[in-house]
């Protein structure tokens, strides 16, 4: 049986109430009024799960971007760390879209929420099918890494099998998500899946570790100025280069194989790009999707995700999942893409 209306289990499992209840629309302007930065009173949501995230009208001055940090999910160091390489590629003229700062901070608090203000940037997403926008984005990855490989995170966690595949599958499985129906299959699927994911690991021998975006998708991507703008870091962390660059990739072998010529004719213009590393595009997509659902899971006691995701946690739901883990398991087995 599944658990879609058990919320003090589901606040019980994840160790703490993720609850934004108290952020309301006052809150937010007050919270941005703290920074001397005077609202006109206009306020939207904009489309962010794991945080709160709003566009703030201000008086005689651009809107600003209010970030509210997920209470409990990262620490201060954590987000002052993912602040840090923010600046330090801004400083190195890297578009992303970087931290305001007042006084020498861009951490703030109130009400209980920590809180950072960004410049507003629009922008539209990049054209996977032009090859000059792939090479572009390929360049600006190459100074990414070239950057984020000169010193190690202290805070930021690491991407590796245990965190994003390990953890997340037992998470489910301990916490009763899955029907009973389907708990034998998932938990056979995940362990062949675990097990592939390892033995491309070991193919891919030992690679580099370096800063990364971490979240690197189309959505985060602003294009403006027939330029990159690369926005929200939340999930910058440890990890291969490939993970900055898989998600750009899709379609059919032949499709990838061309997009992976372009990202990677722009990308080492600035860095090496060690081959091996394409042993890992499908064993990081499936950590990725075995990672996902536990997620949503985690998060299902904020009111947002049932409405953002009312089909999750249904029978249908979950079986389509392990479809989806079996046919990734059938590409892990093929060679992987060829870079010449």
């Amino acid at each position: 049986m599944t658990r879609l209306d058990a919320e003090a289990d589901n606040a019980r499992l994840d160790g703490a109430r993720h609850d934004y209840a108290g952020l309301d629309p006052d809150t937010v302007l007050a919270a941005v009024e703290t920074l001397g930065r005077y609202s006109d009173g206009r306020l939207l949501a904009l489309n962010s799960y794991e945080n709160r995230v709003y566009q703030v009208g201000m008086e005689d001055a651009e809107p600003v971007i209010a970030k509210f940090y997920r209470p409990g999910r990262w620490s201060d160091a954590q987000i002052l760390e993912e602040h840090a390489f923010s600046f330090e590629l801004a400083d190195q003229d890297i578009p992303v879209v970087a931290p305001l700062v007042f006084d020498g901070r861009s951490l703030f608090e109130h009400a209980g929420y920590r809180f950072t203000l960004f410049p507003r940037r629009g922008g539209r997403p990049p054209e996977l099918d032009d090859p000059d926008h792939l090479e572009q984005l390929g360049r600006f990855f190459g100074r990414m890494h070239t950057i984020g490989a000169a010193r190690p995170f202290t805070h930021r966690p690491a991407l590796d099998i245990d965190s994003f595949g390990a953890e997340p599958s037992q998470f489910l499985l301990d916490n009763e998500w899955l029907p009973r129906a389907t708990e034998a299959s998932y938990r056979a699927i995940v362990a062949e899946l675990l097990a592939a994911i390892r033995g491309r690991y070991a193919d891919a021998r030992k690679i580099e570790r370096l800063r990364l975006h971490g979240d690197a998708h189309p959505g985060n991507v602003l294009w403006r100025d027939d330029a990159p703008h690369f926005v929200d870091l939340d999930d910058a962390r440890t990890g291969p280069a490939i993970q900055d660059l898989w998600m750009f990739l899709s379609g059919d072998r032949p499709y990838r194989t061309a997009r992976l010529a372009d990202l990677l004719a722009g990308y080492t213009e600035f860095r090496e790009f060690e081959p091996r590393e394409l042993h890992l595009v499908e064993a990081l997509r499936a950590l990725r999707m075995i990672n996902y659902a536990a997620w949503i899971a985690r998060r299902w006691d904020d009111p947002a995700f049932p409405l953002a995701f009312p089909w999750f946690n249904t029978a249908r739901y979950w079986d389509d999942h392990i479809l989806e883990l079996k046919e990734q398991l059938s590409a892990l087995d093929e060679p992987p893409l060829v870079w010449d």
